[in-house]
């Protein structure tokens, strides 16, 4: 379990804060139609997510026009940065065939990838945004939810599982504390931020009553939470 919490602690200690650059502002305007598009495809909305869709690639191909060859400061020493706009470009050309043959949960499979090869770019590259931190949190709770289940019905499972939820309250509280201005300002944030916060909140409730019930109930109520939050501001 030191591992998530090493990882969580290298985004408040190590990485830099997010310097304005135009690439970075540029990719976290074109993430905004790609979450909506990982959205869409969780949600199982063809047409939706073919929209959606459409508008990443049309965003992403602007970036790639504008940046691709001679990117500035601090991507221009990256050797691979070409090759990384490349590959979002090819997974978002493979969510497009998949999503045409209505195979949405292998199109949001694909549409994973991009998440984590922004993700790689931008820790190559010393740049911090705040999708690292719903990253992290992300991470964190897949973890969760793909070993919960089986934990609670096993010898000690409740103990092992109330340790990921500590991990959990933490990068949780991140979301909110690492929260850019104009967003720790926002209602509608703090209310989504809290709402994440209040879904780890019961998770531990309901391990720390030893009641495997509540916590399955507990574990549902993670994603949703989060997606909320991601969709508009992650």
């Amino acid at each position: 379990m030191l591992k998530p919490v090493l990882c969580a602690l290298m985004l408040v200690t190590v990485w830099p804060a997010c310097a304005a650059d135009a690439v970075t502002d540029a990719m976290q305007q074109a993430y905004a139609p790609y979450r909506v598009a990982l959205f869409k495809t969780n949600m199982h909305d063809q047409a939706e997510s073919q929209q959606a869709l459409t508008k990443a690639q049309q965003a992403w191909r602007l970036l790639t026009a504008r940046f691709g060859v001679k990117p500035p400061a601090p991507y221009d020493r990256d050797p691979a940065f070409a090759a990384t706009l490349a590959e979002v470009d090819q997974a978002y050309a493979q969510a497009a065939q998949e999503i045409a043959k209505n195979q949405l949960g292998a199109a949001h499979e694909t549409l994973e990838r991009v998440r984590d090869i922004l993700s790689a770019l931008r820790q190559r590259n010393q740049v911090i945004v705040y999708s690292d931190h719903m990253n992290a949190y992300h991470s964190e709770m897949e973890h969760a939810l793909k070993a919960g289940p089986k934990l609670l019905g096993e010898p000690n499972g409740l103990l092992q599982l109330g340790m990921q939820a500590g991990v959990l309250e933490f990068l949780a509280r991140r979301l909110r504390m690492e929260a850019p201005v104009e967003q720790a300002n926002n209602p509608e944030f703090l209310s989504l931020a809290q709402a994440v916060e209040g879904s780890v909140a019961a998770l531990k409730a309901a391990l720390l009553a030893q009641n495997p019930t509540a916590a399955k109930e507990a574990l549902g109520k993670l994603k949703p939470a989060y997606s909320k939050l991601f969709l508009k501001f992650g």
